[in-house]
Protein backbone atom coordinates (compact mmCIF):
# COMPACT_ATOMS: atom_id res chain seq x y z
CA UNK A 1 0.00 0.00 0.00
CA UNK A 2 1.38 3.38 -1.01
CA UNK A 3 -0.15 6.40 0.71
CA UNK A 4 1.41 9.66 -0.43
CA UNK A 5 1.24 13.09 1.15
CA UNK A 6 0.58 16.51 -0.39
CA UNK A 7 -0.16 15.27 -3.89
CA UNK A 8 -1.37 17.52 -6.71
CA UNK A 9 -4.79 16.56 -8.07
CA UNK A 10 -4.37 18.52 -11.31
CA UNK A 11 -3.89 15.34 -13.35
CA UNK A 12 -6.86 13.66 -11.66
CA UNK A 13 -9.63 16.09 -12.66
CA UNK A 14 -10.67 16.94 -16.21
CA UNK A 15 -10.98 20.64 -15.40
CA UNK A 16 -7.20 20.54 -14.89
CA UNK A 17 -7.58 22.51 -11.67
CA UNK A 18 -4.72 22.74 -9.23
CA UNK A 19 -5.59 21.40 -5.78
CA UNK A 20 -3.65 19.38 -3.25
CA UNK A 21 -4.66 16.18 -1.48
CA UNK A 22 -3.35 15.89 2.06
CA UNK A 23 -3.12 12.14 1.51
CA UNK A 24 -3.50 10.14 -1.71
CA UNK A 25 -3.59 6.48 -2.70
CA UNK A 26 -4.66 4.39 -5.67
CA UNK A 27 -6.41 1.03 -5.30
CA UNK A 28 -6.63 -1.65 -7.99
CA UNK A 29 -8.53 -4.34 -6.06
CA UNK A 30 -11.45 -4.59 -3.67
CA UNK A 31 -9.08 -6.09 -1.10
CA UNK A 32 -6.75 -3.08 -1.32
CA UNK A 33 -9.70 -0.73 -0.88
CA UNK A 34 -10.89 -2.58 2.22
CA UNK A 35 -7.33 -2.56 3.58
CA UNK A 36 -7.04 1.21 3.20
CA UNK A 37 -10.43 1.83 4.77
CA UNK A 38 -9.54 -0.47 7.68
CA UNK A 39 -6.51 1.58 8.69
CA UNK A 40 -7.00 3.04 12.14
CA UNK A 41 -4.84 6.03 11.16
CA UNK A 42 -7.47 7.25 8.67
CA UNK A 43 -10.60 6.06 10.46
CA UNK A 44 -11.94 9.55 11.11
CA UNK A 45 -10.22 11.24 8.16
CA UNK A 46 -12.46 12.80 5.47
CA UNK A 47 -12.29 10.76 2.26
CA UNK A 48 -12.81 11.57 -1.40
CA UNK A 49 -13.22 8.75 -3.92
CA UNK A 50 -12.10 9.53 -7.45
CA UNK A 51 -12.92 7.82 -10.72
CA UNK A 52 -12.03 9.68 -13.89
CA UNK A 53 -12.39 13.08 -12.21
CA UNK A 54 -14.75 14.19 -14.98
CA UNK A 55 -17.69 15.16 -12.81
CA UNK A 56 -16.07 17.16 -10.01
CA UNK A 57 -15.15 20.78 -9.43
CA UNK A 58 -12.26 21.13 -6.98
CA UNK A 59 -12.75 24.48 -5.27
CA UNK A 60 -9.99 24.06 -2.67
CA UNK A 61 -7.35 21.67 -1.34
CA UNK A 62 -8.69 18.45 0.12
CA UNK A 63 -7.85 18.02 3.80
CA UNK A 64 -8.15 14.26 3.99
CA UNK A 65 -7.52 11.06 2.06
CA UNK A 66 -8.18 10.89 -1.68
CA UNK A 67 -8.66 7.33 -2.94
CA UNK A 68 -8.40 6.78 -6.71
CA UNK A 69 -10.49 3.75 -7.71
CA UNK A 70 -8.66 1.81 -10.44
CA UNK A 71 -10.41 -1.57 -10.35
CA UNK A 72 -10.12 -2.99 -13.89
CA UNK A 73 -11.50 -5.91 -15.88
CA UNK A 74 -14.36 -6.67 -18.28
CA UNK A 75 -15.83 -10.15 -17.92
CA UNK A 76 -18.69 -11.98 -19.63
CA UNK A 77 -20.64 -13.46 -16.71
CA UNK A 78 -23.68 -14.83 -18.53
CA UNK A 79 -25.16 -15.23 -21.98
CA UNK A 80 -28.36 -16.42 -23.62
CA UNK A 81 -29.82 -16.41 -27.10
CA UNK A 82 -30.51 -12.68 -27.12
CA UNK A 83 -28.26 -11.08 -24.53
CA UNK A 84 -24.77 -10.93 -23.08
CA UNK A 85 -24.12 -9.95 -19.45
CA UNK A 86 -20.86 -8.06 -18.91
CA UNK A 87 -19.32 -7.18 -15.56
CA UNK A 88 -16.89 -4.26 -15.65
CA UNK A 89 -14.65 -2.96 -12.89
CA UNK A 90 -15.36 0.51 -11.51
CA UNK A 91 -12.03 1.84 -12.77
CA UNK A 92 -12.59 0.88 -16.42
CA UNK A 93 -12.70 3.98 -18.63
CA UNK A 94 -16.29 4.29 -19.84
CA UNK A 95 -15.47 4.91 -23.49
CA UNK A 96 -13.13 1.90 -23.51
CA UNK A 97 -16.02 -0.22 -22.22
CA UNK A 98 -18.24 1.08 -25.03
CA UNK A 99 -15.55 0.30 -27.61
CA UNK A 100 -15.19 -3.22 -26.15
CA UNK A 101 -18.92 -3.80 -26.65
CA UNK A 102 -18.87 -2.46 -30.21
CA UNK A 103 -15.84 -4.59 -31.10
CA UNK A 104 -17.85 -7.68 -30.08
CA UNK A 105 -21.02 -6.42 -31.80
CA UNK A 106 -22.93 -6.16 -28.53
CA UNK A 107 -25.51 -3.38 -28.71
CA UNK A 108 -26.97 -0.98 -26.19
CA UNK A 109 -24.27 1.55 -25.27
CA UNK A 110 -23.22 2.89 -28.70
CA UNK A 111 -25.17 6.13 -28.12
CA UNK A 112 -23.09 6.67 -24.98
CA UNK A 113 -19.77 6.81 -26.84
CA UNK A 114 -17.08 9.28 -25.74
CA UNK A 115 -18.75 10.21 -22.44
CA UNK A 116 -15.88 10.95 -20.06
CA UNK A 117 -15.43 9.12 -16.76
CA UNK A 118 -15.35 5.56 -15.52
CA UNK A 119 -17.76 2.63 -15.27
CA UNK A 120 -18.08 3.10 -11.51
CA UNK A 121 -19.23 6.69 -11.86
CA UNK A 122 -21.73 5.94 -14.65
CA UNK A 123 -24.62 4.65 -12.49
CA UNK A 124 -24.11 7.29 -9.80
CA UNK A 125 -25.78 9.88 -11.98
CA UNK A 126 -27.37 7.56 -14.54
CA UNK A 127 -25.32 8.98 -17.40
CA UNK A 128 -27.15 9.40 -20.66
CA UNK A 129 -26.97 10.82 -24.16
CA UNK A 130 -28.94 10.75 -27.42
CA UNK A 131 -31.97 8.95 -26.04
CA UNK A 132 -30.17 6.29 -23.95
CA UNK A 133 -29.37 6.13 -20.23
CA UNK A 134 -27.44 3.66 -18.08
CA UNK A 135 -30.70 2.34 -16.63
CA UNK A 136 -31.61 0.99 -20.10
CA UNK A 137 -28.70 -1.49 -20.05
CA UNK A 138 -28.23 -1.95 -16.31
CA UNK A 139 -28.49 -5.31 -14.56
CA UNK A 140 -26.90 -4.78 -11.12
CA UNK A 141 -23.87 -3.41 -9.32
CA UNK A 142 -21.76 -4.28 -6.31
CA UNK A 143 -20.79 -1.60 -3.84
CA UNK A 144 -18.78 -1.47 -0.64
CA UNK A 145 -20.66 -0.28 2.43
CA UNK A 146 -18.28 2.26 3.98
CA UNK A 147 -19.59 1.64 7.48
CA UNK A 148 -19.58 -2.16 7.56
CA UNK A 149 -16.94 -2.70 4.79
CA UNK A 150 -19.21 -5.41 3.38
CA UNK A 151 -20.09 -5.81 -0.29
CA UNK A 152 -23.75 -5.27 -1.16
CA UNK A 153 -25.61 -5.84 -4.44
CA UNK A 154 -28.02 -3.28 -5.90
CA UNK A 155 -30.55 -4.15 -8.59
CA UNK A 156 -32.08 -1.80 -11.16
CA UNK A 157 -35.09 -1.15 -8.93
CA UNK A 158 -32.95 -0.54 -5.85
CA UNK A 159 -30.85 2.12 -7.58
CA UNK A 160 -33.90 4.38 -8.12
CA UNK A 161 -32.50 5.85 -11.32
CA UNK A 162 -33.86 9.20 -12.46
CA UNK A 163 -32.66 11.95 -14.77
CA UNK A 164 -28.96 12.18 -13.78
CA UNK A 165 -29.95 10.74 -10.41
CA UNK A 166 -29.62 7.59 -8.31
CA UNK A 167 -29.69 6.70 -4.64
CA UNK A 168 -25.91 7.11 -4.64
CA UNK A 169 -26.37 10.84 -5.20
CA UNK A 170 -29.23 11.15 -2.74
CA UNK A 171 -30.23 8.90 0.18
CA UNK A 172 -27.05 6.78 -0.02
CA UNK A 173 -24.63 9.59 -0.80
CA UNK A 174 -21.14 9.05 0.69
CA UNK A 175 -22.23 5.70 2.12
CA UNK A 176 -20.99 3.36 -0.64
CA UNK A 177 -18.19 2.93 -3.15
CA UNK A 178 -19.21 1.24 -6.40
CA UNK A 179 -16.89 -1.69 -7.19
CA UNK A 180 -18.28 -3.11 -10.43
CA UNK A 181 -21.32 -2.90 -12.69
CA UNK A 182 -23.06 -5.64 -14.68
CA UNK A 183 -24.68 -4.59 -17.95
CA UNK A 184 -27.12 -6.33 -20.31
CA UNK A 185 -26.07 -5.98 -23.95
CA UNK A 186 -28.13 -7.13 -26.89
CA UNK A 187 -27.01 -9.43 -29.69
CA UNK A 188 -29.65 -7.85 -31.93
CA UNK A 189 -29.33 -4.06 -32.11
CA UNK A 190 -32.24 -1.73 -31.61
CA UNK A 191 -30.99 1.44 -33.24
CA UNK A 192 -31.72 4.82 -31.64
CA UNK A 193 -31.09 7.57 -34.18
CA UNK A 194 -34.10 9.82 -33.58
CA UNK A 195 -32.49 11.94 -30.87
CA UNK A 196 -30.30 14.94 -31.55
CA UNK A 197 -28.36 15.21 -34.77
CA UNK A 198 -27.50 11.52 -35.21
CA UNK A 199 -29.64 10.96 -38.31
CA UNK A 200 -28.29 14.07 -40.08
CA UNK A 201 -24.72 13.24 -39.09
CA UNK A 202 -25.01 9.71 -40.46
CA UNK A 203 -26.19 11.21 -43.74
CA UNK A 204 -23.34 13.75 -43.80
CA UNK A 205 -20.85 10.96 -43.16
CA UNK A 206 -22.26 9.00 -46.10
CA UNK A 207 -23.32 6.06 -43.93
CA UNK A 208 -26.22 4.20 -45.49
CA UNK A 209 -26.00 0.87 -43.66
CA UNK A 210 -26.93 1.26 -39.99
CA UNK A 211 -24.75 -0.50 -37.43
CA UNK A 212 -23.81 0.10 -33.82
CA UNK A 213 -20.34 1.20 -34.96
CA UNK A 214 -21.86 3.68 -37.42
CA UNK A 215 -23.99 5.17 -34.65
CA UNK A 216 -20.98 5.28 -32.34
CA UNK A 217 -18.92 7.02 -35.03
CA UNK A 218 -21.70 9.57 -35.54
CA UNK A 219 -22.00 10.25 -31.79
CA UNK A 220 -18.22 10.66 -31.51
CA UNK A 221 -18.25 13.06 -34.47
CA UNK A 222 -21.03 15.14 -32.90
CA UNK A 223 -19.40 15.26 -29.47
CA UNK A 224 -15.99 16.18 -30.87
CA UNK A 225 -17.52 18.97 -32.96
CA UNK A 226 -19.46 20.45 -30.05
CA UNK A 227 -17.52 19.64 -26.89
CA UNK A 228 -13.94 20.58 -26.07
CA UNK A 229 -11.36 17.87 -25.41
CA UNK A 230 -10.37 18.06 -21.70
CA UNK A 231 -6.79 17.29 -22.77
CA UNK A 232 -6.80 20.59 -24.68
CA UNK A 233 -9.04 22.79 -22.53
CA UNK A 234 -10.15 21.94 -19.00
CA UNK A 235 -13.84 21.10 -18.62
CA UNK A 236 -16.26 18.54 -17.17
CA UNK A 237 -18.60 18.26 -20.14
CA UNK A 238 -22.18 19.30 -19.41
CA UNK A 239 -22.07 21.43 -16.28
CA UNK A 240 -25.83 21.75 -15.71
CA UNK A 241 -28.75 19.35 -16.02
CA UNK A 242 -31.42 20.06 -18.62
CA UNK A 243 -34.33 21.38 -16.54
CA UNK A 244 -37.79 19.82 -16.74
CA UNK A 245 -40.66 22.23 -16.18
CA UNK A 246 -44.48 21.93 -16.02
CA UNK A 247 -46.22 22.18 -19.39
CA UNK A 248 -48.18 25.24 -18.25
CA UNK A 249 -44.94 27.06 -17.41
CA UNK A 250 -43.47 26.09 -20.78
CA UNK A 251 -46.56 27.35 -22.64
CA UNK A 252 -46.22 30.70 -20.88
CA UNK A 253 -42.52 30.90 -21.79
CA UNK A 254 -43.27 30.01 -25.41
CA UNK A 255 -45.57 33.01 -25.69
CA UNK A 256 -42.72 35.25 -24.58
CA UNK A 257 -39.93 33.32 -26.33
CA UNK A 258 -41.47 31.72 -29.47
CA UNK A 259 -38.20 30.07 -30.50
CA UNK A 260 -37.63 28.27 -27.21
CA UNK A 261 -36.25 24.77 -27.75
CA UNK A 262 -37.77 21.76 -25.98
CA UNK A 263 -37.84 17.97 -25.80
CA UNK A 264 -40.42 15.61 -24.35
CA UNK A 265 -39.83 14.29 -20.85
CA UNK A 266 -40.44 10.77 -19.57
CA UNK A 267 -43.11 12.45 -17.43
CA UNK A 268 -45.86 13.56 -19.85
CA UNK A 269 -46.71 16.48 -17.59
CA UNK A 270 -43.20 17.94 -17.93
CA UNK A 271 -41.23 19.51 -20.77
CA UNK A 272 -37.43 19.33 -20.98
CA UNK A 273 -35.68 22.56 -21.96
CA UNK A 274 -31.99 22.40 -22.99
CA UNK A 275 -29.86 24.17 -20.38
CA UNK A 276 -27.37 25.13 -23.07
CA UNK A 277 -30.05 27.04 -24.99
CA UNK A 278 -31.13 28.89 -21.84
CA UNK A 279 -27.54 29.83 -20.99
CA UNK A 280 -26.85 30.99 -24.54
CA UNK A 281 -30.03 33.11 -24.61
CA UNK A 282 -28.95 34.68 -21.32
CA UNK A 283 -25.81 35.89 -23.09
CA UNK A 284 -23.15 33.63 -21.61
CA UNK A 285 -21.95 31.66 -24.64
CA UNK A 286 -18.27 32.40 -25.25
CA UNK A 287 -17.98 34.45 -22.06
CA UNK A 288 -14.47 34.69 -20.61
CA UNK A 289 -13.13 36.14 -17.38
CA UNK A 290 -9.39 35.68 -17.16
CA UNK A 291 -8.63 31.96 -17.35
CA UNK A 292 -12.21 30.69 -16.93
CA UNK A 293 -15.33 31.00 -18.99
CA UNK A 294 -18.10 29.42 -21.07
CA UNK A 295 -17.23 27.47 -24.18
CA UNK A 296 -17.67 29.32 -27.48
CA UNK A 297 -19.41 26.40 -29.23
CA UNK A 298 -21.46 24.92 -26.39
CA UNK A 299 -22.83 27.16 -23.63
CA UNK A 300 -23.50 24.14 -21.39
CA UNK A 301 -19.74 23.69 -20.91
CA UNK A 302 -17.77 25.77 -18.43
CA UNK A 303 -14.05 25.82 -19.13
CA UNK A 304 -10.64 26.38 -17.59
CA UNK A 305 -8.40 27.92 -20.25
CA UNK A 306 -5.37 27.15 -18.08
CA UNK A 307 -4.42 28.39 -14.65
CA UNK A 308 -8.00 29.03 -13.54
CA UNK A 309 -9.30 27.98 -10.14
CA UNK A 310 -12.35 26.06 -9.04
CA UNK A 311 -13.68 28.75 -6.75
CA UNK A 312 -13.92 31.18 -9.68
CA UNK A 313 -15.72 28.56 -11.80
CA UNK A 314 -18.17 27.96 -8.96
CA UNK A 315 -18.87 31.68 -8.70
CA UNK A 316 -19.39 31.83 -12.49
CA UNK A 317 -21.85 28.93 -12.23
CA UNK A 318 -23.83 30.82 -9.58
CA UNK A 319 -23.94 33.93 -11.80
CA UNK A 320 -25.24 31.86 -14.71
CA UNK A 321 -27.90 30.30 -12.47
CA UNK A 322 -29.06 33.73 -11.30
CA UNK A 323 -29.09 35.10 -14.84
CA UNK A 324 -31.14 32.25 -16.32
CA UNK A 325 -33.53 32.27 -13.38
CA UNK A 326 -34.09 36.01 -13.75
CA UNK A 327 -34.73 35.77 -17.50
CA UNK A 328 -36.76 32.55 -17.68
CA UNK A 329 -37.84 31.74 -14.12
CA UNK A 330 -35.94 28.43 -14.33
CA UNK A 331 -33.32 27.41 -11.78
CA UNK A 332 -30.53 25.33 -13.28
CA UNK A 333 -29.01 22.51 -11.21
CA UNK A 334 -25.38 21.46 -11.65
CA UNK A 335 -24.49 17.94 -12.80
CA UNK A 336 -20.99 18.52 -11.45
CA UNK A 337 -20.19 17.83 -7.79
CA UNK A 338 -18.54 20.73 -5.95
CA UNK A 339 -15.66 19.59 -3.72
Amino acid sequence: MNIQENISLKAYNTFGLEATAQYFTEVKTVEALVEVLSLETFKDTPKLFLGGGSNILLTKDFEGLVIKIDIQGIEKVDENENHVYLKAGAGVVWHEFVMHCIAHDWAGVENLSLIPGTVGAAPMQNIGAYGIEIKDVFEKLEALNLETLEIETFTLEQCHFGYRESIFKNSHKNQYVILNVTFILSKTPNFHVEYGAIKDTLKEMGIEQLSIKAISDAVIHIRQSKLPNPAEIGNSGSFFKNPEIPKAQFDTLKEKFPHIVSFPSVNPELIKVPAGWLIEQAGWKGYRDGQIGVHAKQALVLVNHGGGNGKAIKELAYKIQDSVNEKFGILLHPEVNFI
